[in-house]
């Protein structure tokens, strides 16, 4: 147990840099048994406690104030099988390649930024350029370890204590601390081709990007909305196939798969187009992490806000919201990403999803850099965004910068509140866990 300065304010902050909650103490366990011992004390006298990953929440969600933070990161254990990984919640996704890959295995579905935790992710769901094929990342678990409120220790999956299960996948921490996945694993490819392709207007992209996920002829999808240096926007369509060793060695110039293109509606002549090792592309965001670390603007505010929009209202919405932004109210390091998914292969009860065929994931990861709003109207924008949103039919990916009260909450499970609400009062009698979403 550490109560030391350092470990507290550490503790007291995460990536988004706006909410500071100071534990009592930060536990750094050496084993499961320990987070359940931890726990057993904590439900005993009231104390709240909450398990923190790498501290990518961007509004004090993994935070306790006054309570006992649990550092997972000690818990890094790997076990690799034929076709899945037993992964332990402190591990990195860029740790679990590391010892599926030389296996020639890998996971179905990985965010962007590879440096965050499996338990982390797996408590909110865990989006990517494959979840068009494969749904989130929470619905390629196998099963869970837990410790629940009362510091019990149970082994829970779709037919052993599956309530627990449902509503510890994307349930925000609320009934349970993950310790261990059993996660789903797919041959890896070798190589990658990887298409980068712009757009002469939003509404291109996004018809195209329509057209790619539907007939299914990328393994990876995703879009981003670019500023252009003279105050407008550039559309990106990025894409890619993946290939055995023997497409490594294609050349970077030319298309030499003209069919995959030649019927979409970019503008010609600004392929970007590029062979590269599947971990390469894995791991694409590290340059410019370590670039935007280099200038200090990770450690500024960033009041995030990542929407799920039903196909339906994605142009419109997007568009103005486009119309009314300019590049530097996003920040230096600021992006805004916009691709589809399709809802049947998201099939995890609480992450909540567009009733549609398509979502959009419309995703604002803005920074308060230098010329940009102040970090509160930031947040204020982000409110008054979700509550357009949430009035067309779309639902937060909870992990950015809104504020939310209980009726929010009640409101953004909907019909799987009661699930998640019985699941709590069963597991959480005590209402310990992770305070920091302000759920209950």
């Amino acid at each position: 147990m550490r109560l030391d300065e350092a470990a507290l304010d550490q503790s007291a902050d995460d990536f988004g840099h706006l909410v500071h909650h100071r534990p009592w103490a930060v536990v750094e366990p050496g084993s499961v048994d320990d987070i359940a011992t931890v726990v057993r004390h904590c439900q005993a006298d009231g104390i709240p406690v909450a398990a923190r990953g790498r501290g990518h929440g961007t509004f004090g969600q993994a935070q306790v104030a006054g309570g006992i933070a649990i550092d997972m990161a000690s818990l890094r254990g790997i076990e690799v099988g034929a076709d899945r990984a037993y992964v332990q919640a402190g591990v990195l996704w860029s740790g679990l390649l590391h010892a599926t890959l030389p296996c020639g295995l890998a996971p179905p579905v990985l965010t962007d930024y590879l440096e965050l935790s499996a338990g982390g992710t797996l408590a909110s769901g865990g989006l990517g350029g494959t979840s068009h094929r494969y749904g989130a990342q929470a619905d390629n678990v196998h099963e869970l370890d837990v410790v629940t409120g009362t510091g019990e220790r149970l082994t829970c999956s779709p037919r052993r204590h599956a309530d627990l299960f449902h509503a510890a996948l994307s349930g925000l921490g609320q009934c349970a601390i993950i310790t261990r996945a059993t996660v789903r694993l797919l041959p890896a490819p070798a190589s990658v081709r990887r298409y980068r392709l712009s757009y002469p207007t939003l509404a291109a992209l996004i018809m195209d990007q329509r057209t790619v996920v539907r007939d299914g002829r990328f393994d990876h999808v995703e879009g981003q909305v670019r500023p252009t240096g003279a105050g407008g926007w550039r559309y990106l369509l990025e894409a890619a196939t993946f290939g055995g060793a023997a497409d490594a060695g294609m050349p970077d110039v030319g298309i030499p798969d003209a069919g995959l293109l030649g019927d979409l509606s970019y503008t010609r002549g600004t392929e970007e187009v590029e062979s590269l090792g599947y971990f390469d592309f894995l791991n694409r965001l590290a340059a410019s992490v370590e670039d935007f670390t280099s200038i200090g603007e990770w450690a500024r505010p960033h009041p995030w806000l990542n929407l799920l929009l039903p196909d339906s209202v994605t142009d419109g919405l997007v568009e103005d919201v486009l119309a009314h932004m300019t590049p530097a109210d996003l920040g230096v390091s600021g992006v805004i990403l916009l691709y589809p998914v399709r809802r049947r292969h998201l099939r995890t009860p609480l992450l909540r999803v567009p009733d549609e065929e398509l979502a959009f994931l419309f995703a604002l990861l803005k920074a308060s850099s230098p010329g940009a709003e102040d970090p509160a109207a930031m947040v204020a924008a982000n409110r008054t965004l979700y509550e357009r949103a949430r009035a067309a039919g779309g639902t937060q990916y909870p992990v950015g910068a809104v504020p939310m009260t209980h009726a929010d909450w009640r409101r953004h499970f909907g019909a799987q509140w009661p699930r998640l609400e019985t699941a709590r009062r069963r597991y959480d009698p005590a209402g310990i866990l992770t305070p920091g979403q302000g759920i209950f």
